[in-house]
């Protein structure tokens, strides 16, 4: 074995994200543990993030996500509300007192998401994107970084590395399901691991239940199965008319199955 082979295999055994102690949810915003974030998938106008955040106060539900900047499959559809998007968001948690939770696409907008948002969310598709997973670290800010939907758990670790270089302690882990062959649901949730991150780091897990299944008939039964891992967090996709959302509208709650869901959860 050479020595920078050694030095490798060092590196792998002695990751930062291993070894370090991170704060948890609540220590960082208070919360409850666990806790639901609930939210549309994008942030299409402010009667309708105004509606969606009513709700969340009636179901005591403290975080908020919505997107401003979508990455969509195809660049004929609807791309977000950008700047304009994240200062809807900064109203509403100015107004109604929620967390808002938020993803940046590009570098050059992670300054507006630190002055807009509480914690900067870098999705499954830029997880690997380490550019921005250094710069986003270098902001101090929370930052929730999901895992890649065909990614494995130790490149989900090694992303999270690039951001825990940085001293960034504020660090948050998602799993959002991975591509496999079923089709039964939208991704796999790997719950393994959520289990897996759980026992052998600090770190907070948030699983996005809406992403994984794309189905609300097993939500809840999944959500309980997810809360016995020990999670920080859950998330769900909330929308006050599905049926006219401009992204992932079969996924998405209605408010009153958003109430009913969160009534249920942790019964």
């Amino acid at each position: 074995m050479t020595e920078h082979t050694e030095h490798t295999e060092r590196n792998r055994e002695a990751l930062l994200v291993k070894t370090t102690s991170f704060p948890s949810l609540a220590e960082l915003f208070g919360t409850a543990a666990p806790c639901l974030i609930a939210g549309p998938c994008a942030v299409e106008s402010l009667d309708q993030a105004e509606a969606i955040a009513q709700a969340l106060v009636r179901c005591g539900i403290k975080v908020m996500r919505g997107g401003a900047y979508k990455p969509r499959t195809s660049p004929y559809d609807f791309q977000g509300l950008g700047e304009d998007g994240l200062k809807i968001l900064d109203f509403i948690r100015q107004k109604y007192g929620v967390l808002i939770v938020t993803e940046i696409l590009d570098p050059r907008d992670l300054e507006l998401g630190v002055r807009y948002a509480d914690m900067i969310q870098i999705g499954s598709r830029n997880m690997q994107n380490t550019s921005l997973l250094k710069e986003a670290g270098q902001t101090m800010h929370p930052v929730m970084l999901k895992r890649g939907m065909m990614s494995t758990l130790k490149e989900f670790m090694f992303a999270a590395e690039y951001i825990a270089q940085t001293g960034n302690h504020k660090l948050i882990l998602c799993e959002r399901g991975i591509r496999t062959f079923e089709t039964s649901t939208r991704n796999t949730l790997d719950i393994s691991s959520a289990a897996i991150i759980k026992q052998e780091t600090s770190l907070p897990v948030i699983v996005d239940l809406s992403h994984s299944l794309a189905r609300k008939d097993i939500l809840l039964p999944v959500a309980k199965a997810v809360l016995a891992l020990g999670v920080d967090a859950l998330m769900v996709e909330a929308h006050n008319d599905p049926a006219s959302a401009l992204s992932d509208a079969a996924q998405q709650l209605s408010l009153p199955e958003l109430e009913e869901f969160a009534a249920d959860l942790f019964c």
